[in-house]
């Protein structure tokens, strides 16, 4: 008995699972994303594509102003190097709309022995997944661009190590 408390058990440390999204992978989501056509597609497709607004998770509708914000020229960016898509947008005013789509999956399971990760010895945390994000600017329910970005695998360790255990947060 003695022996099981000392080694510790694994299995009771706890797992993180995260998924933002219905697509099944960074793969999935941005082939669904690349059907998008500008000029050709529209709200319609964009949905059956699996970005539906009200169906989706982590989806943000944007206005022509949150738009503008993006997409405003400054010093660094000029007007002729935006897109055709978002000068058409930007010029459209209330008929410009945007959506933004963040999602991914994200598992975070801590390894180890028990003991010294509950005793806040030695903590080591492995976080695998992938994140997406997608943003699809439309003129009256019109795809005029689409882009996409993210972290097509993540794959992390984090190794947290405490000589002092639970007495290394009261010492200053």
């Amino acid at each position: 008995m003695l022996a099981v408390l000392l080694t510790g058990c694994a299995a009771m440390l706890p797992e993180t699972y995260t998924n933002t999204t219905s697509f099944n992978s960074f793969e999935e989501a941005r082939a669904a994303l690349e059907k998008l056509e500008p000029r050709k597609s529209d709200r319609e497709a964009m949905e059956r594509n699996g970005f539906a607004p009200a169906h989706h998770p982590n989806m943000t509708l944007l206005t022509h102003a949150d738009v503008v914000r993006r997409f405003v020229p400054s010093a660094l960016l000029k007007r002729e190097d935006l897109d055709p898509g978002i000068l058409a947008c930007l010029e459209a005013r209330d008929a410009c709309r945007g959506v933004e789509v963040v999602g991914g999956r994200l598992s975070k399971v801590r390894t180890g022995s028990f003991w010294p990760d509950f005793l806040n010895f030695h903590r080591r945390t492995e976080t695998t997944g992938w994140r997406f994000t997608a943003l699809v600017l439309l003129i009256n329910d019109e795809i005029v661009y689409r882009s996409w970005s993210g972290q097509p695998r993540i794959d992390e360790v984090e190794i947290v190590k405490r000589p002092m255990g639970p007495l290394q947060n009261i010492i200053p």
